[in-house]
């Protein structure tokens, strides 16, 4: 199995084998095919898409999510200006029923808690693009780009205090992080009294919903800052229109004789090869994907941990239970006073208390954050897979996508944008961040945890996990080489640049053939050819 993934080869280098002949026109036919190689695709990439239209809709989105966030920042200082930094302001949404307040209520705070990481997803996935843009050309700028795809929070550029450096990463991870932990406790309960009638409300704490507006805007800062020390070929989120843009602007040069070799075999000296049945799965050809899994599964044997962890202190420690009922209740999606919960004061009724609330959620919501973060780059590989394999399909490679394409077309992309508020969403159902104003003061902290939420969170992750894993293992079928979005394996595989490109059989030749890329449809490689390059020339056999 592991044999069919990588095309035959024969103990042969192309320079070895032209340079052992000491006449000097074996010497300029080697020169000219490589020559030839290099300039066809230059002349061909001078028409790729600088995706401006993309530039246009991340910075749109851009300078929503600054909007959003100095409407939070105003926001928040006026309620810490009239209330201090306990204060609340109350919503339009009320319950007169003193004992089931919480509960009706309850409903209605969940769904604005969905909407709320809905609307922070929706900020940081643009500010997240262009950063990832901006961090991909400075990459290149250091010949340091390699694939398409990258883990922009766990990759830098050289220099500490550069834009694109690791310090300015290591902040917008932290930043990241915090947006979601804010937008978790900026929901709360107010209650109030006017002597005979007990009413129950939701209410907006004025500090976590200003820290939420820094966050983004700090982000946006960092983002725009990046984008400016750099210089961008190309907005567009295609490998091929990335890889076009390089060779046009000499930043990287296709490789001669490495017409049929896959991602996988990058490392290995050229050569001719036959085709495979079946390609490499993205879990052996990028070097980051199998982290990028086992830290998703790691994350639900961790998340798996807590609960247990809870469910222990919960049977051992009877004075920290929400309620004295000492039987497990059923399960439920909802907390909806679950009594396998325990609960506990956060102290001090001013900032230690809200700093001590921050970093009881952060630490534990940092790993999910930092999950679905690893899960980009299995969902961008296997986009960028996925793209690369429309050429031998009937309608062909379609170079420029359409931006929104990318998050829509594609199952991965697609799930992991309605996982990542949905994920945050469950994680928010596990605790109850015990947030109480009486008259618009917040008088009590505490935390409550949900066990069987916790559960429910686990599950969800497994799935998720699942789905993922699946998608990093799976190999596809077919002699088209796979790429992944590696930019040289590109270069090397598409010998002619068009807005629409098929990729096939080319030429026949003795003793290779070539297979490349075409305007127009090609036929299918031939099985039972050995390819190495047009014009690939020697006197050795392959071995089948």
């Amino acid at each position: 199995m592991a044999t069919s993934a990588t095309p035959t080869e024969q103990t042969w280098h192309p320079y070895d084998s032209l340079l052992t002949h000491d006449t000097l026109p074996h010497r300029q036919e080697f020169d000219l095919i490589i020559s030839d190689a290099k300039s066809t695709a230059e002349s061909r990439t001078d028409f790729y898409d600088r995706s401006l239209t993309s530039r246009r809709y991340a910075l749109v989105g851009v300078a929503c999510s600054s909007i959003f966030s100095f409407s939070c920042i105003i926001a928040g200082i006026v309620i810490l200006a009239h209330r201090g930094v306990l204060g609340v302001t109350v919503t339009n949404m009320v319950s007169n029923d003193p004992f089931n307040a919480i509960i009706q209520l309850d409903l209605q705070r969940e769904i604005l808690a969905l909407i709320l990481n809905l609307i922070v997803t929706l900020c940081t996935e643009p500010i997240g693009f262009v950063h990832s843009v901006s961090l991909r050309s400075a990459l290149a700028s250091e010949s340091r780009l390699h694939f398409n795809t990258n883990l922009r929070l766990l990759t830098a550029a050289r220099g500490w205090y550069n834009p694109n450096g690791a310090l300015p990463n290591c902040i917008m991870a932290v930043l990241l992080i915090i947006s979601y932990t804010s937008s978790s406790v900026i929901l709360c309960y107010n209650f109030a009294s006017d002597g005979s009638n007990i009413t129950g409300s939701i209410a907006i704490a004025g500090l976590p919903l200003l820290g939420l507006g820094i966050t983004l805007l700090l982000q946006v800062v960092i983002t725009l800052s990046g984008m400016q020390a750099v210089k961008i070929l190309t907005w567009s989120s295609s490998p091929f229109d990335l890889t076009a843009a390089l060779i046009h602007h000499a930043q990287l040069n296709p490789d001669a004789f490495r017409c049929l070799r896959c991602v996988s075999n990058r490392d290995v000296d050229g050569g001719p090869a036959k085709p495979s049945e079946i390609q490499p799965s993205a879990w052996h050809a990028h070097p980051r994907i199998q982290a990028a899994a086992f830290y998703l599964w790691g994350l639900v044997a961790a998340y798996a941990g807590w609960a247990a962890l809870i469910m222990y202190i919960w049977d051992k420690h009877t004075s920290i239970r929400m309620t004295t009922d000492p039987a497990l209740p059923a399960w439920s999606f909802f907390p909806n006073g679950n009594p396998s919960s325990i609960t506990y004061t956060i102290p001090g009724l001013n900032m230690q208390g809200w700093t001590l609330i921050f970093i009881n959620l952060a630490v534990i919501q940092a790993p999910l954050t930092l999950g679905l973060h690893y899960s980009e780059l299995i969902a961008n590989v296997i986009r960028d897979e996925s793209q690369w394999r429309c050429a031998t399909g009937r309608k062909g490679l379609q170079v420029a996508t359409n931006p929104l394409k990318s998050i829509f077309a594609y199952p991965t992309c697609l799930v992991l944008f309605l996982a990542k508020p949905f994920l945050h969403w469950m994680f928010g159902l596990t605790f109850f961040v015990d947030v109480l104003a009486g008259d618009e003061i917040v008088e009590k902290f505490a935390v409550g945890v949900y066990t069987a939420q916790i559960w429910n969170l686990c599950i969800a992750l497994f799935v998720f996990a699942c789905f993922f894993t699946l998608f990093a293992l799976y190999r596809p079928r077919g002699p088209q080489p796979a790429a992944y979005g590696h930019i040289q394996t590109l270069a090397n595989l598409v010998d002619e640049w068009s807005p629409v490109m098929w990729w096939g059989h080319k030429h026949d030749q003795v003793p290779y053939c070539h297979a490349g890329t075409s305007d127009h449809p090609l036929p299918d490689v031939k099985m039972d050819c050995v390819y190495a390059g047009f014009g690939a020339e020697s006197p050795a056999s392959v071995s089948s």
